[in-house]
């Protein structure tokens, strides 16, 4: 377990804290000896039971974007995660108000409420490494943090989230507001429910991410659905490592600057759905379907280089580890998941 002189007896604010990544992160400040741990979500993609029963822990249901909850929030906070999003690019695309409102328009109401709170010692941004990577099908290589950001976007969450960057490194020039920003790879394991929160308008309310979707139906021992030939490449990284990366972003982030939170290792979606039919013993053939129209972001990767340097941050649990502890995660609760996934059976 990473530890920190800055989240022991420290008061944080995690917004989106009941979601995947958030709920992970809360539990791992609460073992750093956080003094406090106030959660603001609205359940709109992630479920209140992922948070633990602390009497360290305050649990503030609705949207950040929401005049009530942000009057809520004082000047007693050392530091903020803010991890809140509208998940994810299909359902973006379905519904880009809802996007804004809950992705863009969030981040923009929250700087501008704490922009001059005194306490505040960082702020920690969640970025998206998918709306600064190149778009190709040839071979990649590694986004450092200061690619080139194209005007062409895939989707409104690719757009919301570099906005949120633009805003960020606003506020701190402006007005000091300490923000650091962590660019996100796609992040797996356990915690990680398959139909969370509300429906969103696509099937994506349940089919989240790649690595669940992947694991579900295999367990299941049904076919994997791999899109364009599994051509697509992705960096994976396993959601204790992305939770001790931002962690590294309070401890040794600066102010106005970027990191990416990445493992450094190109996966092909392939030799992914591959390996998770060898980790499961599941023996269906794959079944190949044809590109999401949508979609050109074809192979991608983070560089690691820049947060190793100045972060001292590194990923140390590879895919084949983190894999198999998602897997037997899965496994063990599977009840709740499908619980979850039975409440959007009738929009599927």
């Amino acid at each position: 377990m990473v530890r920190s002189n800055n989240i022991a007896g420290s008061n944080m604010l995690v917004v989106g804290g009941a979601g995947f990544v958030g709920s992970n992160l809360v539990k791992m400040l609460l073992a750093n000896n956080a003094g406090g741990v106030t959660v603001v979500d609205n359940l709109l993609s992630s479920e209140r039971t992922n948070l633990p029963d602390d009497p360290r822990l305050t649990f503030w249901e609705g949207s950040i974007a929401d005049e009530r909850v942000l009057a809520a929030i004082k000047d007693i906070f050392d530091v903020v995660f803010h991890l809140a999003t509208f998940h994810g690019n299909q359902n973006s695309i379905h519904d880009p108000l809802a996007d804004h409102d809950n992705n863009l328009i969030t981040t923009l109401k929250l700087f501008n409420h704490i922009k001059a709170f005194k306490q505040l010692k960082k702020i920690v941004y969640s970025g998206a490494g998918c709306a600064v990577a190149e778009k190709t099908y040839a071979a990649a290589d590694a986004t450092s943090e200061d690619a080139h950001i194209s005007l062409q976007m895939d989707s409104p969450y690719s757009i919301s989230k570099i906005v949120g960057e633009f805003y960020a490194v606003y506020y701190y020039n402006r007005h000091k507001l300490p923000v650091v920003r962590a660019r996100f790879q796609n992040v797996y394991g356990p915690g990680e429910i398959l139909g969370a929160g509300q429906w969103r308008g696509t099937s994506a309310t349940v089919w989240r991410n790649v690595i669940p979707t992947f694991i579900y139906k295999a367990l299941k021992r049904e076919s994997l659905p791999v899109e364009n030939g599994g051509r697509a490449s992705r960096d994976f990284i396993f959601i204790k490592d992305i939770c001790q990366g931002l962690i590294a972003c309070v401890d040794r982030g600066q102010p106005g600057d970027v990191y990416n939170l990445a493992s450094g290792v190109e996966t092909s979606i392939l030799c992914l759905a591959e390996f998770i039919n060898t980790l499961t013993s599941n023996t269906t053939p794959i079944t190949f379907i044809p590109r999401r129209d949508w979609d050109r972001s074809g192979k991608r990767f983070g560089s690691a280089v820049k947060a190793e340097r100045e972060l001292n941050f590194k990923a140390k649990v590879g895919l084949e580890v983190g894999l198999g502890i998602t897997i037997a995660w899965m496994r063990e609760n599977m009840r709740v998941i499908e619980a979850a996934m039975a409440r959007h059976i009738q929009h599927l």
